[in-house]
């Protein structure tokens, strides 16, 4: 057998750990195609930490002198620890654990780190943790002897390296994806424990820890070959919902389980095209609409069909095909669309029935006032003048009442203050004031927030003085706005039953304008509350409102 010249040898050996060290630091540029914020800050900081590590091999091998070698060699230790505690956190987030985000946890490691970060870099005052010695097999270099607290951090560092392995494999096991590459991947990161504990029984290796070498092709098998296996994985794993992986070329390169039961015809459908496997599902991306329908065991399901690339940066590395079952939800909106279809139906045949009877009455009443010569300022005209004017209001209400509860379909862009002043524009408000603090922007329809103002502005103005403010504003910590007054306020006692339709105080009020305006928050997706102003007048706040600045 032949043996390498000591020479060739040292060469390789820092041609190894140099060229590991690259492999990591690049591999660092391509993990902007990692979706996952948390995996991807894992894997960063494992690169760096493993990379480091190996160029901290590389100055122990090349230094001329023995402190310098003892320097590189003790930040290796330090950057080798760190890269244990990076393992564990991107194994954690990988795998979709969140070990990584707990404090106690956090603060454990942290302390555990410094603890032993402190036993290293205090070596040369107690020597407990190594000792060295210039050896010239099989080159000349620093043979370093571990003492009893290196095998401590030792065995513990293997221990928590092997539960992140366990939590990896544990996933890969359960996911019903191809997880083959990544799980030779994974074996391979774990194999330079070998060449450890070969280094330290044997002569045919020097006593150095190998472990970044691994770490290094684990790097470049995920960073450049397998990232979209790596991400489809990830995915999988999140959710157990039928899960397509395409490639580039739209082509299927993989399915899960559940996707299969669901489609049959995936089953062996590898390598095939979406459009010809499932061309609904194609035609499905390819429009404004993602709700996909499936008849299924006899009844209708619907599944909200979506794509992730493989990467947020840069595209052409595939993408996964997740579809989440809605139909709750779908079966919840199509119910609540038939009974809006049905209560609008229902409000302009009573205002059609009613209103063909109410124009006969009120121009029979007109005739019969002119025939009588009756004057305007006779009570029982007078009456009924008011009850006919009430009953065209009421109709009007109910209409109102009835089209403005349904849910909002367009969304828009709306300035508070000038929907306000808009809205006041609309309102006879005599020597009324209007003002506008702490203006936003927020998503609305527009025309609606326009009618709900004009009822709360009305409301303001018929329950208090001619003379009265009205502020508007935005809500200072909750998102939301206000509409507030300095009139007489509402009492404590009635502010949960003002929303109810003919809740009103004055004899003159059909009740539905408060009614009206909770329809249009609720169709909004918002809450109402009713509070006392600054002033003691009413004040009501609308909660849950999407803020656009």
């Amino acid at each position: 057998m032949a043996v390498l010249p000591a020479s060739s040898l040292f060469l390789l050996y820092v041609g190894v750990f140099l060229l590991a060290a690259l492999a990591c630091f690049v591999s660092v540029t391509r993990l902007h195609h990692i979706t996952d914020a948390d995996t991807r800050r894992g894997l960063w900081a494992l690169l760096l930490t493993s990379g480091g590590w190996a160029a901290a091999h590389v100055g122990f091998l090349v230094s001329p002198t023995t402190a310098l070698k003892l320097g590189w060699y003790t930040l290796g230790l330090v950057l080798g620890l760190a890269a244990v505690g990076a393992w564990l956190y991107f194994c954690s987030a990988y795998t979709g654990r969140t070990y990584h985000r707990n404090p106690t946890y956090r603060r454990l490691a942290i302390a555990v780190y410094v603890a032993l970060v402190a036993v290293k870099i205090t070596n040369p005052l107690h020597h407990e943790y190594f000792t060295t010695t210039a050896v010239a097999t099989p080159f000349p270099h620093l043979s370093v002897y571990t003492g009893a607290l290196h095998w401590t951090a030792m065995g513990l560092s293997y221990a928590l390296a092997f539960v992140g392995y366990f939590m990896l494999l544990e996933l890969f096991t359960q996911i019903d994806l191809d997880t083959r590459a990544l799980f030779g991947l994974v074996g391979i990161t774990g194999l330079p424990v070998v060449l450890d504990l070969v280094g330290y029984t044997t002569p045919y290796l020097i006593d150095i820890t190998y472990e970044p070498l691994g770490v290094a092709v684990f790097a470049v098998g995920v960073a450049f070959i397998y990232i979209d296996q790596f991400e489809a994985i990830q995915l999988a794993a999140e959710r157990d919902t039928p899960v397509i992986a395409l490639d580039a070329d739209n082509y299927i390169r993989d399915t899960n389980r559940a996707a299969r039961t669901l489609f049959p015809e995936l089953d062996g459908a590898e390598r095939l095209s979406l459009e010809t496997t499932l061309p609904r599902i194609a035609d499905c991306l390819d429009s404004d609409t993602t709700i996909l329908k499936i008849q299924q065991e006899g009844s209708t399901r619907y599944y909200r069909v979506t794509e992730t690339p493989y990467g947020t940066v840069t595209s052409g590395l595939g993408r996964t095909i997740v579809l989440t079952d809605v139909t709750d939800r779908e079966r919840y909106r199509e119910e609540l669309e038939r009974q809006n279809e049905r209560l609008e139906q229902f409000a302009s045949l009573v205002s059609h029935d009613l209103r063909n009877p109410l124009s006969v009455a009120t121009g029979r009443f007109e005739l019969l006032r002119e025939e009588m010569a009756l004057s305007e300022e006779n009570d029982n005209v007078a009456a009924v003048e008011r009850a006919l004017d009430r009953m065209d209001d009421l109709i009007d209400q109910i209409l109102t009442l009835a089209r403005e509860g349904q849910p909002v379909e367009q969304w828009d862009a709306v300035l508070l203050s000038s929907i306000a002043n808009k809205s006041w524009e609309m309102v006879e408000t005599d020597t009324a004031e209007l003002r506008v603090d702490d203006d936003m922007t927020f998503k609305a329809d527009p025309v609606r927030v326009q009618r709900l103002l004009e009822n709360l502005f009305r409301n303001a103005l018929d329950h208090g003085d001619p003379d009265v403010t009205v502020t508007v504003g935005a809500l200072p910590d909750r998102p939301g706005f206000y509409v507030s007054d300095d009139g007489p306020g509402i009492p404590e006692e009635d502010r949960d039953s003002v929303f109810e339709p003919e809740y009103t105080t004055r004899k003159e009020g059909t009740g539905f304008g408060l009614a009206i305006v909770a329809e249009m928050v609720t169709a909004h997706g918002w809450t109402i509350q009713v509070t006392e102003s600054e002033t003691g007048g009413a004040r009501f706040e609308i909660l849950g409102v999407e803020s656009m600045e």
